[in-house]
């Protein structure tokens, strides 16, 4: 039997407050990028976060902030250039696949070939046992997402962000967008943007800069009105989780049993099936 994974720590770097000042315009570009949809002010933004980062590294006070703020720059532009509007047609199903898939591959790849390290990683397996407080945790998840979910989507609207599903096939389609984009999520915003940044800056600082690229991404996909209120304190507890269990398959179990509910929900808003949502608002 093969050996667990682990998940080693972050080779060190010399760090530096400073080093936040870069950190914050190539996250913060995100909210231009995806939030605003504001690409030349997001690439502006991103171009002087590395102009910053670069100039930083130079005098010494850190080393590879550049290296590894440029990896999340290139992830968000690659993403920005299509629209994450929901679409669960053939050709943007493709479409999705090559694009999301190229922003967590390229930086992985450079990472571990042109840079030769290993900071993104996707650990599987940690070779630990998940304890009593992680199974309850995710069923406190699923619950909360039973009892949040439906008045969230129904009651501002935001379903209507995703396309109208009847046919049995559009249903699949649905399914398996929502637990594709789920999975990303976890390989990019967590095991990329913030396994890069905690490299540099303590893990509450990481946490919060990752969060702020995760959130404005899926405003874009379609988690607007007051849903910000629900997807801050998620990316939040993602990350957090992540640092804590070292586990891609824990935060990734937590992810998908979220999206099932999710899925049920644009289904039921759309539908009215399955009708599990005692407490949903009229549709």
């Amino acid at each position: 039997m093969p050996a667990a994974v682990t998940l080693a720590p972050p080779p060190p770097v010399r760090t530096h407050a400073l080093g936040l000042v870069p950190a914050v315009l190539v996250c913060g570009a995100a909210i231009a990028l995806f939030g605003f949809l504001l690409p030349l002010v997001g690439y502006a933004m991103l171009a002087a976060g590395l102009v910053a980062a670069w100039l930083v590294d130079r005098s010494g006070r850190t080393s590879r902030l550049f290296a590894d703020l440029a990896l999340i720059a290139v992830g968000q532009v690659i993403i920005s250039t299509m629209s994450l509007a929901a679409d669960i047609s053939y050709p943007a199903m493709v479409r999705f696949t090559v694009v999301l898939g190229s922003a967590v591959l390229v930086p992985y790849l450079v990472s571990r070939f042109l840079y030769r390290d290993r900071v993104i990683r996707f650990p599987w397996r940690t070779g630990q046992r998940w304890n009593r407080t992680q199974w309850t945790y995710l069923v406190v998840v699923t619950v909360a997402g039973w009892l949040i979910l439906p008045f969230y989507f129904i009651s501002s609207g935001v379903y209507q962000n995703w396309p109208t599903v009847t046919e049995p096939d559009e249903i699949a389609r649905l399914f398996v967008g929502v637990n594709a984009v789920g999975t990303w999520d976890e390989l990019f915003f967590i095991c990329t943007v913030f396994a890069l940044l905690r490299r540099h800056f303590p893990v509450w600082q990481a946490n919060l800069l990752q969060a702020v690229v995760f959130v404005s991404f899926l405003w874009e996909l379609g988690y607007q009105s007051w849903g910000p209120l629900l997807t801050i304190p998620f990316a939040l507890i993602q990350g957090w989780t992540f640092n804590f269990t070292k586990s891609l398959t824990y935060v990734l179990v937590v992810h998908l049993l979220f999206d099932a509910v999710v899925f049920c929900v644009i289904v039921y808003a759309h539908t009215g099936w399955p009708a599990i949502f005692p407490f949903a608002p009229a549709v």
